[in-house]
């Protein structure tokens, strides 16, 4: 196999680089192509001097001869012609002006075998590399893993300073085969000792303590290092978090963790907006401060105005304000405060709400988390039925779960967020439960997950209370951006009967998408979306279904695709209509 190149040095001029490994496999030639720094200059946009192409040909012996141990060869030989001189024999320092020709002739020479391979002495359970074994190809990646390996399994043990004691290697090129012999040093078990704080910002000290949560006293395992601080993280109050362990054993055998944070800016600002040919203009914004008190609370205000332009009902107006505390109790435990107020002018109904609750998070592993809280909500409501004035204590529980790769532009994982509300009636209004279940999935096939198969089902319902005797925003409409896109906006409710409507108890939507990627950021989604709402807590009889479908194009911005669907409805009344909706993000 060989690789030639030339290199234009000045306009009349060239320098021929060549690359040849007679008798290698295809791969191991583009890996010594890869590696070598005489071939990389005829890719640079600058034309480097003669100087500097013998720096690179006298750098390249070890590149080569490492390429060759990687794939287990170590009887090979490498030359490195210059202009017909080897250049390990040029004076670095000698003055060349110009270069005409460099050959690189690389002989692999045989592959060697383990004749030998331990790791001594090993934690129990620990498990090496398959492919460190007697008969395998001795290949030195293998040798470091293994290494590796052996070294983890004693920190997972609790030996945190655990490290190479020595190694044996031969090599015998008689038989090409090679003998690797490794040994460790456990080093004593260790137990946690203290979070020491070296570097001081906003976050108190102690709060970062209880935030990271090292467990002193325990056992030292490099997986609750790594929790701590994941969970530091989180906060979003710092902008880099990094925890090293002590250089020195302390008394009783601890180990203390040094911390050294970075605190984020304390306030960011975000806008957002979104069109739907039917529904109008949607317009966004929120402040946040991420370390309100000095401890990493975290404070968010967002309000909405909907409906600008839209033919859906009137205006609407939200205010909301969220307080979370990290680290309350336990120290995967959060606290939160929050209140809203909102207007709601909809096709079916008018509701001006306020709602106040508090409330706990808990994260159980990196995919799972759950939330539970109480909050009393005030809903005047004038619909169809007339106006009324309802009253609620809530109960609210949610659980979500997520293994998506990417939650702003997922190709591969599954995302369920399962929400349950008891409520109990206030002066006269009604108690019951509400139920509602997100559940996407998301399947990534093709050269480079090029094409992703998305599906998203929504269930609700509400039991235990009639229609009527719950806030409308808690019933359940179809049609619009978020259930059935090419219906119009909550165009489908229950119907009952002289031109009258209202939410229903019971909802499924079923949205489907094959999103394929194209050039230049941009991709092409095909999806088709079903809908059904009921007069009944459950079952599928006393209600309507509808559908829409539709194409669109994404842009790919880095942090997020752009998103614009065009829709049309499948049945009923408004099938063949085209509804169009712009916005930042996938539709799920």
């Amino acid at each position: 196999m060989l690789v030639a190149l030339m290199l234009s040095a000045q306009a009349v001029r060239a320098t021929e680089l060549t690359l040849q490994a007679p008798g290698a496999p295809e791969k191991l030639t583009e890996q010594l192509t890869a590696a070598s720094l005489v071939l990389a200059a005829a890719r640079r946009d600058d034309a480097p001097t003669p100087q500097d192409l013998l720096a690179a040909a006298r750098a390249d012996y070890a590149r080569m001869v490492g390429v060759l141990y990687g794939a287990g060869l170590y009887g090979g030989d490498v030359k490195i012609s210059v202009d017909g001189r080897e250049a390990a024999e040029i004076d670095p320092l000698s003055r060349i002006d110009r270069i005409e020709r460099i050959t690189i002739t690389v002989l692999a020479g045989p592959k060697f075998t383990f004749s030998q391979a331990s790791v001594t002495p090993l934690a129990p359970g620990t498990a090496l590399p398959e492919g460190f074994a007697v008969g395998k190809t001795a290949e030195v990646g293998m040798i470091e893993a293994a290494t590796t390996a052996g070294i983890n399994g004693w920190r997972e043990a609790g030996h945190a300073k655990a490290d190479l004691e020595s190694q044996t290697i031969y090599a015998n090129h008689d038989i090409a085969m090679l003998a690797a012999d490794i040994r460790l040093r456990p080093g004593p078990r260790l137990r946690f000792g203290d979070l020491l704080v070296t570097e001081t910002g906003r976050v108190r000290p102690d709060r970062i303590r209880e935030i990271a949560g090292l467990p002193t006293g325990e056992v030292y395992t490099p997986e609750e290092v790594r929790e701590a601080a994941d969970r530091l993280r989180r906060t979003g109050a710092f902008r880099s978090v990094a925890l090293q362990e002590a250089e020195e054993i302390g008394p009783g055998n601890t180990l203390d963790i040094e911390a050294q944070v970075a605190d984020e800016r304390p306030r960011r600002i975000g806008v957002g907006a979104e069109l739907s040919s039917l529904e109008g203009i949607t317009l966004s914004g929120f402040w946040l401060h991420r370390n309100l008190f000095g401890g990493a609370e975290r404070f968010r205000v967002e309000a909405e105005l909907g409906g600008i332009g839209g033919e859906s009902g009137g205006m609407d107006y939200s205010l909301s304000a969220r307080l979370d505390r990290p680290a309350t109790f336990t120290r995967d435990t959060g606290l939160f405060l929050g209140f809203s107020l909102a207007e709601q002018d909809e096709p079916d109904y008018r509701e001006r709400s306020a709602q106040i609750g508090a409330g706990l998070t808990h994260l159980f592993s990196d995919e799972l988390s759950g939330e539970a809280a109480i909050g009393y909500r005030y809903s005047e409501v004038d619909d169809d039925l007339g106006s009324r004035t309802l009253e609620h204590v809530l109960f609210p529980l949610r659980a979500t779960w997520d293994t998506r790769d990417d939650p702003l532009n997922a190709k591969d994982g599954a995302f369920v967020d399962v929400h349950v509300t008891p409520f109990a009636g206030v002066n006269g209004s009604a108690s019951g439960t509400r139920l509602y279940t997100d559940a996407r999935g998301f399947l990534g096939f093709g050269e480079n997950d090029r094409f992703v198969l998305a599906g998203r089902a929504q269930i609700g319902s509400v039991s235990g209370a009639a229609a009527t005797e719950v806030p409308p925003a808690m019933l359940f409409y179809s049609g619009g951006a978020g259930t059935v896109r090419g219906q119009p906006y909550q165009s489908l409710s229950v119907d009952l009967g002289a031109g009258r409507s209202i939410g229903g108890r019971s909802f499924l939507a079923l949205s489907g998408e094959l999103r394929a990627e194209m050039r230049y950021g941009v991709s092409l989604v095909g999806f088709y979306d079903l809908g059904f709402v009921g007069a009944d807590s459950w079952g599928s009889e006393n209600g309507d279904w509808h559908s829409g479908a539709g194409l669109g194009l994404r842009y790919d911005t880095g942090i997020g695709p752009i998103r614009l669907d065009v829709a049309t409805a499948l049945d009923n009344k408004d099938s063949g209509g085209i509804e169009v909706y712009i916005g930042i993000g996938q539709a799920f």
